[in-house]
């Protein structure tokens, strides 16, 4: 068998995985600050080294790069949720301290950082995951490929597959099952939801697999991160208030607040126009404390504090009926409980759509729900209630399984990398 590498490269967290000695799928680990962890954070931070001759520019990736972003106080360049701009025509290249990095730049630095992390050398050959559907209003599928292949042979894969990332999870779920079976897999990642509509055979020589449809929408966590910001995080920096403007009573525009979608954005924010022009919109205000706030919010480099609160709250909206989001940095007080129904009312135009989107994936196949013999959910947002109950509401709770939730895409791809024909799985 060919030594491969499967890799997951998420939104939010990418994973590695391995065929181990005893045949089984096993994730590449990392440590950090003694904690060890599978799920590595789909982060970048570059920053100047200006005490040599000439100056240097240094990269992490993963909990480094959150540690080294929060050191450095946002004097650097932090990039989060890159994947983002994969299949994006509009995403040429970002300017880094004088040099130009194209997409394909960004993910094989932080390739070679996750590399440099596990302490080993990868495999010539790979097996990675990609959505069904790339983020972005118009994706361009080729040119996403294109630069995943860049990407890739920089850093020394030479022999590269391609799966869709919910038929992996499909083939993970599928080592579990005794008897032929159609499944629905729903993978809830960073920035994306995939759906795989699949016929497992069971057979004396191992499974046969038939893709029925496949289906994906530009909606996933991230999505819901940003609604709790918005209702509660923006709310308490002005969003909704009013300020005057030649005798008239204007609405503070929202777009000072649509930098919230992305935490590392605000670093930014304080050395922008839009900073300038809060700190003229305080005389004007009606509600210039809100104003205020969230100046010194922008002065305290808060975002990933926001971030983690944020992450807290979701997290405890997922295990009970309500929770709170705690933010308290630079004099800002945020102590806000959060009702489940409450949420669930936000993030309710998330739900439909990717309501409508399993409704695509089941057309393709030619299928209604009842012909659907399991369900299985995985991915970070596969652990909110709303979403499971969606399923559960129109499949069945007896259909519904999950499982290894973070882990169960990278450990379908090795396994599928021992398959002597990868091609019936590829795209």
């Amino acid at each position: 068998m060919t030594l491969s590498i499967g890799l997951d490269f998420g939104t939010t967290n990418t994973v590695a995985t391995m065929i181990n000695a005893q045949g089984e799928a096993e994730a590449v680990h990392f440590t950090h600050d003694g904690a060890a962890f599978d799920a590595f954070r789909s982060v970048l931070c570059f920053w100047r080294d200006e005490d040599v001759d000439p100056p240097l520019t240094h990269a992490e990736a993963g909990p480094w790069a959150i540690e080294r972003f929060v050191e450095l106080g946002g004097d650097c360049r932090f990039i989060q949720s890159f994947k983002t701009f994969a299949a994006s025509p509009l995403f040429a290249d970002t300017l880094i301290y004088s040099r130009r990095f194209k997409f394909e730049d960004l993910l094989a630095s932080f390739l070679r950082q996750v590399r440099s992390h596990a302490g080993m050398e990868f495999p010539k050959r790979v097996v990675i995951g990609r959505p069904v559907k790339f983020a972005g209003g118009a994706p361009d599928e080729e040119l996403a490929r294109t630069r995943y292949e860049a990407a890739l042979r920089a850093v020394g894969f030479e022999d590269i597959h391609y799966v869709y990332e919910p038929v992996a999870a499909a083939y993970f779920f599928a080592q579990r099952l005794k008897a032929d079976a159609t499944i629905l897999v729903a993978d809830f990642g960073g920035g994306t939801s995939d759906f795989s509509v699949v016929r497992f055979s069971v057979t004396p020589d191992g499974l046969d697999y038939k893709p029925l449809a496949h289906a994906g929408v530009g909606v996933a966590g991230d999505a819901f991160d940003y609604r709790i910001i918005d209702n509660v995080v923006a709310r308490a920096f002005g969003k909704g208030s009013e300020y005057t403007s030649w005798g008239k009573v204007l609405p503070v525009p929202n777009g000072y607040f649509s930098k919230f979608s992305r935490w590392n954005e605000l670093s930014i924010m304080r050395h922008s126009k839009d900073y300038r022009d809060l700190q003229q919109l305080v005389r004007a205000s009606l509600d210039p404390e809100r104003i205020e706030a969230f100046i010194a919010f922008l002065d305290a480099d808060a975002g990933y504090a926001m971030n983690k609160a944020v992450s807290a709250a979701k997290a405890q909206l997922s295990a009970a009926d309500e929770g709170v989001l705690s933010l308290h940095v630079a004099g800002v007080d945020i102590e806000r409980k959060i009702k489940r129904a409450e949420f669930e009312k936000w993030i309710a135009p998330e739900l439909e759509e990717i309501g409508a989107c399993v409704d695509r994936a089941l057309a393709g196949a030619g299928l209604q729900e009842k012909e659907i013999d399991r369900v299985f959910l995985t991915g970070g947002s596969s652990f909110v209630p709303a979403v499971r109950a969606q399923f559960e509401t129109r499949f069945g709770a007896e259909k519904i399984e999950t499982g290894d939730q973070l882990v169960s895409i990278a450990y379908g791809l090795s396994l599928i990398a021992r398959e002597r024909d990868i091609g019936r799985w590829a795209v």
